[in-house]
């Protein structure tokens, strides 16, 4: 007979266009791992979105030496800044959307907090490097992550199904999945590993602003919004997905010219988010 706090759980994957699969399990006791439930779709780059803004902005995890290390367990726990780190939920959450851009779905990430395992699954697969014994996350490994984080960020911590698409295989998407998710919403980019995180995000052509990720208003947002993506980003990809984003608009000119001002930097590795 099951004890009282035994909880069931209904995990479901997206086995194609059309079809669900979804597989009963159980959530046990302090004896079984406890899996942190990321609300995620595998099927190719669609995934679901809730990193809340302070598990990304106010995190002790993202300031450290969280990316000169391996993404395993070993490493993790071995680090007594980020060991003392994963003790706090909303490093755990962050740690859980870290794992699921970064690693692919058959790999994960477990580890135990005050006598309590918790397993984090990877999904996308943008920096699989990370997850090896000796693994590090170098700039093209933060860049793709950070831009993977934000644009999972949800204003109200909602689950919303999206469809990430950028400039590496692990966001190919299938023409079915195009054509359902055809709304482009932005474009993000930046680091949010460095010691003063770089938040970016530019609007796609027609959008006047990003409710899903800043609420009713730019002002506040966790990103820096720096207009159309037309303006700041490279021609759209054939996915409909914009490459090489600067984080600055440009000085419009006489005769159409457009100039960006000095120290603009490019971030070749962005992220489109497009929504159903």
């Amino acid at each position: 007979m099951k004890s009282a706090h035994q909880i069931a759980l209904i995990v479901c994957v997206a086995v194609s266009s059309s079809q669900i699969a979804c597989v009963a399990s159980a959530e046990l006791d302090d004896e079984e791992v406890a899996e942190v439930q990321q609300e995620v779709i595998v099927h190719n780059a669609l995934t679901r979105n809730a990193l809340t803004r302070n598990a990304l902005t106010r995190n002790a995890l993202t300031r450290n030496a969280l990316t000169h290390n391996a993404l395993t367990r070993n490493a993790l726990m071995g680090n007594a800044f980020t060991s003392e780190a994963l003790r706090d939920p909303e490093s755990r959450e962050l740690l859980s959307f870290i794992v699921s851009c970064a690693l692919p779905e058959d790999e994960h990430v477990d580890i135990e907090v005050k006598g309590r395992r918790y397993r984090f699954r990877g999904e996308l697969g943008l920096a699989p490097e990370w997850g090896k014994a000796r693994g590090r996350c170098d700039e093209k490994c933060q860049e793709w992550v950070s831009a993977c984080l934000l644009s999972r960020v949800n204003y109200m911590g909602a689950h919303v199904t999206i469809s990430l698409r950028g400039n590496d295989h692990a966001l190919a998407s299938t023409r079915a999945e195009r054509r359902r998710y055809d709304h482009a919403e932005a474009a993000y980019y930046g680091n949010v590993f460095l010691e003063r995180q770089r938040r970016f995000a530019c609007m796609a052509p027609g959008e006047t602003s990003i409710p899903r990720v800043c609420g009713d208003s730019l002002e506040d947002c966790v990103v820096d919004v720096v207009g159309s993506c037309d303006d700041v980003c490279g021609r759209p990809r054939p996915d409909g997905s914009f490459p090489r984003c600067r984080d600055r608009e440009p000085i419009r000119l006489p005769f159409g010219i457009r100039v960006f001002p000095p120290r603009t930097e490019v971030y070749k590795r962005a992220i489109t988010a497009f929504l159903e």
